[in-house]
């Protein structure tokens, strides 16, 4: 039923702020992430400003200022509080937050209690339940940003980390290819960027049975994979020779040239068998030409995925177990060679939600799959998630082709 959809849903949100105290919600690393406590508003900001606001009888909005600070790129919505200052607002205060998050909840039950057979309200609720999910990942992947700036590098979960075991050895498996169908397929929710579904002619190709392991990524380095221009796109090696990239972002080397990594675990030694993380388009890429292999196209990686199983992850990536095509789901998302474009025939909705997708199709590339952060039952084969080729905050991994 949507109306228990939508309370576990908002109810996963706080679940992952509790072991945070209130000054873990508050802060901001970087321009890219977002306080926790900003999180939690602009969620609620969505079904406030594009459900109640509409449909609520008499509405009032919970506080006038929320619609300037929570608003995060809707540019046909109005005016926006700048991305790069959400940590220097102090106030409204955690709890405040909470208590705005509690009363549009209320009014939405409301709602959903007096008009919930109506499809178009149904659809709006269902887009902001998966936006909210889009959301609770990157909550996980802010705050380990976050934690990891702290000398004193602090877990957000408690619980320890255990070494894996050791993944069969990398094989590669065919694919025909052919005139193959893309996108949506028409069973459960997509967001648009998903449609329309389409033919795509894939060349025969053949996809690595797993991620590339941390292991494997070490001998990389230690090869001097990063002292070879060869290997690198041009804006990648300039990042490299401004010393931006030398290793993944949470890799630590030690005084015995051993690596720590951190996680939301806290630090731990670097565990061979895991699948390598936190990696830029260019070291995805970078390594990739030195294995003499590529990256795959998003239809080949997606052709690839209609066979495989979805899984949702724990926090961090888990090594490779079972045969054949193993890691598509719930461990990293895994760049394409794709840029991220519109389908033929895509055409974004009318009005402010329009802007959810569609505007941001110029300078990013596609990743597909799921990460150990994606909450379950949020990932599909034709999920397509965009960054810059720069990014390197999310769980990002590599998949080879060839």
């Amino acid at each position: 039923m949507l109306r228990d959809d939508f309370q576990a849903v908002r109810q996963r949100s706080l679940h992952l702020a509790a072991p945070l105290s209130n000054e873990d919600c508050c802060a901001q690393s970087m321009p890219d992430a977002s306080p926790i406590k900003w999180h939690l508003a602009h969620t609620t900001w969505f079904f406030e400003t594009f459900i109640l606001e509409a449909r609520e009888r008499d509405f009032r909005p919970f506080h006038s200022a929320f619609r300037v600070l929570f608003n995060s790129y809707y540019n046909g919505v109005g005016a926006k509080h700048p991305r790069a200052q959400r940590g220097l607002l102090t106030r409204p205060s955690l709890d405040e937050v909470k208590a705005y998050r509690a009363d549009v909840d209320a009014r939405m039950l409301r709602l959903l209690e007096a008009e919930g057979g109506d499809a178009a309200l149904a659809a709006l609720v269902t887009l902001g339940l998966q936006h909210e999910q889009q959301h609770q990942e990157l909550m996980l992947t802010d705050v380990k940003h976050l934690l990891a700036q702290n000398p004193i590098a602090p877990g957000y979960d408690g619980e320890g980390m255990a070494p894996d075991s050791p993944p069969g050895p990398l094989a590669f498996i065919d694919f025909d290819g052919g005139l193959v169908e893309i996108g949506f397929d028409g069973r459960g929710f997509c967001f648009d960027n998903e449609l329309p579904r389409h033919r795509s002619y894939v060349a025969p190709f053949a996809l690595a049975s797993r991620l590339v392991t941390n292991g494997e990524y070490a001998a990389f380095i230690e090869a001097g994979g990063y002292r070879d221009p060869a290997l690198w796109l041009a804006e990648g090696w300039d990042r490299v020779a401004s010393g931006e990239l030398a290793a993944p972002l949470y890799w630590r080397r030690q005084e015995d040239n051993s690596w720590r990594e951190f996680t939301l675990h806290g630090e731990v030694p670097l565990d061979p068998a895991r699948p390598v993380t936190h990696l830029s388009l260019y070291e995805a890429d970078a390594y990739a030409r030195w294995c003499g292999a590529r990256l795959p196209t998003e239809a080949e990686w997606e052709f690839a995925a209609r066979l495989a199983s979805i899984e949702a992850g724990r926090l961090h990536p888990e090594a490779a177990a079972g045969q054949g095509l193993t890691q598509m789901f719930g461990a990293c998302w895994q760049w394409t060679s794709s840029s991220y474009a519109p389908y033929p025939g895509y055409a974004p909705a009318p009005g402010a939600i329009g802007e959810y997708n569609g505007k941001f199709m110029v300078n990013q590339y596609v990743l597909r799959g799921s990460s150990c952060a994606t909450p379950g039952g949020h990932a599909r084969a034709s999920y397509r998630n965009f960054f810059p080729a720069y990014a390197r905050w999310q769980f990002t991994g590599i998949r080879l082709a060839r």
